[in-house]
Formats: structure tokens, C-alpha cells, sequence
């Protein structure tokens, strides 16, 4: 079995991020910051660090500021040069030349209709999907982790994430095959399963390893679960067609689309930091008491 190597990475980001109204009525949520950097780039820098090559944000309107920040900024380098300091804080940002390719979702009609958006772009090659909102914290990163189980297994690779079994009918659920070491085979995908039905506690975290076979299902996939067209529909009818297996996170999840697990991150994050964490651990004790 020949694999193909995963050099493309899809970023959906046209969402509107209504739940963080009213930061996010003229920036787009991807640019939301944890500490100092914003949300795409954490996303961008896994996807980077895991060998892939080509960058390709779905977008929609009012997305400008995610362009301009992967651009680069020639009177801010400047600038920069000029008083002597260092660029380095930029190097998550600057792309080489044509690598960032930006496409765009027209219509709201879900994550798997995002997805599909990038299908020229793709072409006939598997490709990742990386959800900014869920900020993974792990070295190595998730994707790289991912990637490594994808070079032994071929086909399809989900991440998945350990929950508490009173949680799991907030997500899609992995049904278990065989389990191998934090790969585990996948038998079927189960979207919100009611409680106490959930065939394991494996929840999907927002990373994807896929065979361009799912584009071609998404072209006529109908609408599911409220009304859009669901990325995990599409995965579903791959699996018996193509080797699947979901891959167990080593590392910490941050559901940065949440107010609760974005301020999480922001104190998670900083507390790791030589240059704030000890001011930060300090307040944080103080107002806790």
C-alpha cells in the first residue's frame, strides 16, 4: 500500500462567532488572542510543524484581518529593524510566497460544505483539517502526532480525545474496533449520542487526516443535523471503504469557540510562560484566596 505523504491543510474559517459578540462584529474569531498570539496562528504552527506545505483558509466576508496577518507587514519589519529588535516574534506568521491560499464559503451551509470549498485546491491528495476554535497544547503538536500514525496506517485518521462518559452526548462519538496502543479503528461515527448510549468516551476534537474520496461524497452530500452539510456524515460512508482509525491525543484541549475554555486557555497558557506566568500565578492566588 502506497501512502501519500499529507502536504495540504484546510483551516474552515468562514464562521461568524456570534457567541463571542460583541468582540467578534468586526474581527473575524480566528484572530481572537490567547496571551499574545491569536487562535489561527496556534492552528497554522501545528499544521506547520507536521510537515504540511500548503496553507488553505476557507473564508468569508469581513476575513480581511486574517490576510493581512498572514501577510507581511514591510513598515512594521521596518520599523522593527530599525530600533533593533528581534523579527522572531514573526516567524509563525510569515509565509512563503503563494503558500496561504484563500477560498470562500459564499453561504453558511456547514463544516462538511467548508470543507468541500477547497476541493480544487486539494485535488487528489489526502489533506488535514484543522479547527482554530479547538486549541490543542501538546508537544509534539496534535497534527504532527497525527501524521506520524497516518505514515504507519494510511487512510483516514481522526483525532480523539478522552471524555468524561457524562459529557459524551455533547459531541460525535468514536464506536471502537480494535485498539492499538492510541490508535483505535473506527466502526462507525455516532453524532450526540444520548446518554448512557455512547459506545465509548472517544469524542472528535476538530482534526482530520482525509482521502479526497470525501470530496467526492460531499458534492452530493444532502443536509444533515441542523441543516447543513456534516463533515462527519461524509466520513461515515468511508468507513468499511478505506482503512479509519481515530488517533488519542497526548496533550491538552482548549475549546477556545466557548467563553469558559477560552479564558482557560488564556490562564493555562500564560501560567507556562517564563515571562508572565509567575506575575500571573501570583494574581491568580491573590483573587482565589
Amino acid at each position: 500500500m502506497t501512502i501519500k505523504r499529507v502536504r495540504k491543510a484546510v483551516f474552515p474559517v468562514a464562521g461568524l462567532g456570534t457567541r463571542f459578540l460583541p468582540a467578534t462584529k468586526s474581527m473575524p474569531k480566528e484572530m481572537l488572542t490567547v496571551v499574545d498570539k491569536p487562535l489561527i496562528q496556534y492552528a497554522v504552527e501545528e499544521a506547520l510543524e507536521a510537515g504540511i506545505e500548503q496553507i488553505i483558509f476557507v473564508t468569508g466576508r469581513n476575513k480581511t484581518a486574517l490576510e493581512d496577518h498572514f501577510d507581511i507587514s514591510y513598515e512594521l519589519e521596518d520599523t522593527m529593524r530599525r530600533r533593533g529588535k528581534s523579527l522572531a516574534v514573526l516567524d509563525g506568521i510569515r509565509q512563503k510566497p503563494g503558500s496561504p491560499v484563500y477560498v470562500r464559503q459564499q453561504e453558511p451551509l456547514g463544516l462538511g460544505h467548508a470543507v468541500w470549498c477547497a476541493r480544487e485546491i486539494v485535488g487528489d491528495e489526502p489533506f488535514a483539517v484543522l479547527l482554530p476554535d479547538e486549541l490543542m497544547a501538546g508537544s509534539p503538536g496534535f497534527m504532527k502526532q497525527m501524521v506520524e500514525a497516518y505514515d504507519k496506517v494510511g487512510g483516514n485518521v481522526i483525532g480523539a480525545l478522552e471524555v468524561p462518559d457524562s459529557e459524551t452526548d455533547k459531541y460525535g462519538i468514536i464506536s471502537p474496533g480494535a485498539i492499538d496502543g492510541r490508535l483505535t479503528e473506527v466502526k462507525a461515527l455516532v453524532e450526540k449520542p444520548g446518554k448512557g448510549s455512547a459506545p465509548s468516551n472517544l469524542m472528535i476534537p476538530g482534526r482530520y487526516i482525509l482521502q479526497p474520496e470525501v470530496m467526492r461524497i460531499l458534492e452530493n452530500q444532502e443536509k444533515g443535523a441542523g441543516g447543513e452539510i456534516q463533515l462527519t456524515d461524509a466520513m461515515a460512508q468511508l468507513i468499511g471503504q478505506q482503512p479509519f482509525h481515530g488517533f488519542t491525543f497526548d496533550g491538552h484541549r482548549f475549546d477556545c469557540g466557548d467563553k469558559a475554555g477560552y479564558i482557560q486557555a488564556n490562564l493555562a497558557l500564560a501560567l507556562q510562560r517564563a515571562d508572565i506566568g509567575p506575575a500571573v500565578r501570583s494574581f491568580a492566588e491573590q483573587l482565589l484566596g
